[in-house]
């Protein structure tokens, strides 16, 4: 017996004892008053504490619980201590021998004794695995029901309106030979939604004897009032009579669904079913080649530093192919085996800086490799393009979601699906545009000459490793031009400089202290060479800080040449359209990758960049003429290019790369490197390591280091954790969101500094909206126990009850909208934010079936994304969907950092993103397991912000949940202990595209 087990059943024993004659009829509450107050502390001795004491009692049967009162038991398995054993009373009736027999027999088949915790779950994950052999009837004990089950559960579906009272009478009968005990009956749910009845109040200290023939019922009732999937399992507990005393149980399951017309139409379209991924024909092949787009070779830029190529070494790759499994190398991997892992275990250094992150680079593209498999299309059909004959078109579901990217100038195979020749044919089609979800392929004569209608297809999507190049050689260029003063600063080289007098472009931020040091601090170079970072929080103006610095620089060195980066064209964007305010087309220039849709930029930015009118693209000018502007703003890769084309190492005296946080460390120093002389240069990063950081899609390479932004690793190091204002200045005033919503954010991860500047009437629009439950307090927590479910072989979830729910708060924003002082909406001013792609899309089939939201304006407006789609962005109203509703999955989701639960840094994200109203739908019995999540909930049931279902507070409750399970005798012969199957759990990030 395990010593923790022993000692609990020591001091309960001892408890017994002190109570005497106060043991029976006490409850719970009163048990552990007594326990803590008399005797858990008594003559000096430091017993376990109650809930453990209270497990032993109930393990060893020495008191019961009857209708929430405690007595002692007549028969208790354990009744006296003797040399540290626990001994069986003695039965008069069976005799001595029995007893020690039956004693022997039960030590032997007995599970070893664990925690209640274990146990609990371990009962639940019986019942879980063995569901089918849980719920048949056994040793000639039926269980039928009113209404009847299917394969052991009850289905109860009513809609919202009904709120009707859902009964179920079960009827246990005895149709076998033996005769049996009835001992007990009880739900294996921490929230119980049915109220179960029996007429003679069935215990395991009362028992109801039933002879062969006899029947009795049970009762389960329910009654709910909201939307949601309420399930609940009851297990039916009896005990074969003298002599065996064998235990076993049956379980039934119940479910209600209260739920809209709406989810009809958003339920699963077909049972999920596991995708599986059709490899590339396993033949020898014949590559003919296709017609790039004409564009992709006309360009002004000379190469002056090629890109290499950068192939995965052979043996590396033959060891991704064996998953990194040092105890199982293939031959060829073998000698590759010791040294890689070596290398993952070091610490980040200059030294190793370049061959750590090939490797981790490496990783990424074998997983990049694996996860286009999923998007290739089969037995696929295409057709002409009918303004030129010589491109085909064919269908790509998701492209226009980046899932899969899909970019000018990239390259898909094709196969006929007819072709079962030994060496098949293999043509390489060149995407020269696309339109939603239709991509145009430039491919061989040799097919369009037998190209006919009809003609079946398959394809094979590629990864654009251009990105992935370029990474490569910015870490091999880190080495090479010595930037360890940069990437490991360790502040000696940094000068205490007098900070500049300066006039502010934008006034405001001579009212923010934090940001005009921050913009003086960068004037004056104070923290080189090390790079100074704007620790920009949510809504605290990192943009404008930004802009500010770079007019300022330009300013004050009329020879300085500044590069301004950021990982997306968005964000890019975003800077040159703020910058362009200060200065003309002659001093400001935005160059974009040769593969971006020119639809896609905006008009007033047209005239400062390399659209080539004459050529209908964009083209790369000669490096004499881009280095003659003041200030070039580029994404992260396209300023590749420059080093490309020969723009020499300390040409630019400044880099700012913005939104630095959501870039991977060598995606970040292409901008760097062979561009910015250490020495000399100033490295600007602004960013926010408490927000999400890059997607990576290898778990190893994640693990290792790839997904850590270089701000990030920064920030983590002594010379920035002090926050000395000579290299970070953190912006502290936000400009978004109303206090209530900022609150719990800013109390988990901005150290309560930040203050709430937003405009009062702006953040104050809904704190008087009807349907808020506080008014005043413009946050809601709406509680719904849903379903998470799949369909046909989509992997991703979604939760039908969780959009009924959206879609009732969207019908009462357009009904009171221009009412009672609120503002007439538009789509442009809400967002949906949910981490599941099926769920996005279910969102958005649900928003196409309210027909008066299309006053609103373009449906296409009202966004519904991910966090990451959402970051950088904000809204007058965001609404959260979590989805998750099953403990099931979490795990799951940790796993492949997914989810709400698996990253406190997409929660921070997704709340910080509203500025008037913040609406959350969610299981909060799920996300109540994850401590942010548990201290927001908390937080909206104080301010009295919570609606929905009603939930207990579990903490109390759990102790008697899982008293309650670990005394179940579920674990015997009759049920095994087997391995849930597994199951590959495939997540559709969207895919990089950012050039």
């Amino acid at each position: 017996m395990p010593k923790s087990l022993k000692q609990s059943l020591d001091a309960g024993l001892g408890f017994i004892d002190f109570l005497g004659n106060r043991i029976s009829n006490k409850s719970k509450q009163q048990l552990r008053e007594i326990y803590n107050n008399e005797f858990r502390n008594r003559e000096g001795a430091k017993h376990p504490n109650f809930s453990n004491v209270l497990y032993a009692l109930f393990k060893f049967n020495i008191v019961v619980n009857k209708s929430g009162t405690f007595y002692r038991t007549v028969n208790p398995l354990v009744r006296v201590k003797q040399q540290g054993a626990f001994q069986q009373p003695h039965n008069p009736r069976n005799g001595g021998q029995k007893t020690q027999a039956r004693a022997k027999a039960s030590a032997v088949a007995a599970p070893v004794l664990t925690s209640k915790k274990e146990r609990a779950a371990e009962l639940l994950k019986m019942v879980k695995t063995n569901r089918k052999r849980m719920t048949a009837d056994k040793k000639g004990i039926v269980i039928t029901s009113d209404p009847e089950t299917s394969d052991g559960k009850v289905h109860f579906s009513v809609t919202h309106q009904q709120q009707q009272s859902c009964v179920v009478t079960f009827h246990i009968e005895n149709k076998g030979t033996d005769y049996i005990n009835f001992t007990n009956y009880t739900v294996l749910d921490r929230i119980c939604f049915f109220s179960l009845k029996d007429e003679r109040r069935v215990t395991k200290a009362s028992p109801v004897f039933l002879c062969p023939g006899e029947h009795y019922d049970v009762v389960a009732r329910c009654t709910v009032k909201h939307y949601g999937y309420f399930p609940t399992t009851i297990c039916f507990e009896f005990q074969l009579d003298q002599p065996k005393l064998m235990t076993f149980c049956i379980v039934r399951e119940i479910s209600v669904v209260v739920q809209t017309t709406l989810a009809a139409e958003l339920g699963p379209i077909a049972p999920y079913k596991m995708m599986l991924v059709i490899r590339s024909k396993p033949a020898f092949s014949q590559v003919v080649e296709g017609v790039p787009p004409p564009s992709s070779t006309v360009q002004q830029m000379t190469t002056v530093v090629k890109l290499g190529d950068y192939k995965c070494p052979y043996r590396l790759n033959e060891l991704v192919k064996q998953r990194m499994d040092p105890n199982d190398p293939s031959p060829l991997a073998k000698p590759s085996i010791a040294p890689v892992m070596k290398l993952l275990a070091s610490s980040l250094e200059m030294k190793n800086y370049a061959r750590r992150f090939h490797l981790l680079l490496y990783l990424e593209e074998a997983q990049m490799e694996v996860d286009i498999r999923n998007y290739d299309l089969h037995n696929q059909t295409m057709t002409q393009d009918p303004t030129n004959k010589k491109l085909l078109v064919i269908k790509v579901p998701g492209v226009a979601e980046n899932r899969p990217s899909v970019l000018r100038g990239d390259c898909l195979k094709v196969t006929r699906c007819d072709d079962k020749s030994s060496a098949i044919t293999v043509y390489k089609g060149y995407v020269h545009k696309v339109e939603l979800d239709r991509v145009k392929l430039g491919l061989s004569t040799k097919l369009l000459n037998i190209f006919i209608t009809n003609m079946k297809f398959d394809v094979e999507f590629t990864i654009n490793k251009l990105t992935l190049k370029l990474q490569h050689r910015a870490v091999d260029l880190a080495e090479k031009h010595r930037l360890g003063a940069v990437l490991f600063p360790s502040g000696a080289a940094a000068s205490s400089l007098s900070l500049p007098e300066l006039s502010m472009y934008n006034r405001q931020l001579e009212k923010n202290p934090e940001q005009s040091r921050a913009v003086r601090q960068i004037v004056a170079g104070s923290s080189k060479p090390a790079p100074y970072i704007i620790f920009g929080p949510p809504g605290t103006g990192k943009t404008i800080t930004v802009v500010e610095a770079i007019t300022q620089v330009k300013k004050a060195d009329p020879s300085a040449h500044i590069l301004a980066c950021a990982p997306s064209n968005a964000a890019a964007d975003l800077l040159c359209d703020r910058l362009r305010v200060h200065m003309n087309s002659h001093q400001l220039y935005r160059m974009y990758a040769s593969s971006l849709d020119p639809s896609s930029v905006h008009k007033d930015l047209l005239k400062y960049c390399n659209w080539d009118e004459k050529q209908g693209c964009f083209v790369f000018p000669e490096k004499e003429v881009l280095m003659e502007y003041k200030i070039l703003v580029t994404t992260l890769y396209t300023a590749g290019r420059l080093v490309t084309g020969g723009v020499h190492c300390g040409h630019f005296t400044h880099v700012f790369v913005d939104e630095a946080g959501q870039a991977e460390e060598p995606q970040c120093i292409i901008a760097v490197a062979g561009l910015l002389c250490a020495e000399k240069g100033q490295l600007v990063l602004a960013g926010d390591p408490k927000q999400l950081g890059p997607i990576i899609r290898s778990s190893r390479a994640m693990q290792h280091g790839l997904g850590l932004s270089l701000l990030e690793r920064l920030m983590q190091q002594e010379l920035y954790k002090d926050f000395q204002s000579c290299y970070v200045t953190k912006l502290l005033q936000n400009y978004r969101s109303h206090e209530a919503i900022l609150k719990v954010p800013n109390e988990e991860f901005y150290d309560k500094e930040l203050q709430v500047l937003a405009g009062k009437m702006e953040r104050e629009t809904y704190c008087h909206w009807e349907a808020l439950p506080q008014k005043g307090f413009p946050v809601i927590f709406h509680g719904v126990l849903g379903k998470d479910e799949r369909e046909a072989n989509s992997p991703s979830f979604f939760n039908v009850s969780e959009i009924e729910v959206l879609v009732k708060y969207l019908q009462k924003l357009e009904e009171t909208q221009g009412k009672k002082g609120l503002p007439k909406l538009s789509t442009k001013d809400i967002g949906i934010i949910t981490p599941y792609r099926k769920q996005v899309e279910k969102i958005k089939k649900a928003l196409k079936s309210i027909k008066t939201l299309s006053q609103w304006g373009d449906l296409k407006d009202l966004k519904v994304g991910s966090v990451e789609e959402f970051q950088g962005q904000e809204r007058k109203i965001i609404m959260v969907s979590t989805v998750r509703s099953s403990q099931n999955y979490v795990k799951m989701d940790k796993e492949f950092n997914i989810g709400f639960l698996s990253n406190e840094k997409r929660f921070n994200v997704a709340l910080t993103r509203a500025k008037s109203l913040l609406i959350v739908v969610g299981n909060p019995v799920i996300l109540r397991k994850d401590p942010v999540w548990k201290k927001f909930i908390t937080y909206c049931l104080k301010m009295k912000g919570y609606v929905g279902f009603d939930f207990k507070d579990a903490e109390e409750e759990e102790d008697d949940f899982e008293a309650k399970l670990a005394s179940l005798r579920i674990i015997d012969s009759e049920c095994p202990d087997e391995d849930g199957s597994a199951f590959l759990h495939y997540v559709s990030p969207e895919w990089k595209n950012e050039l």
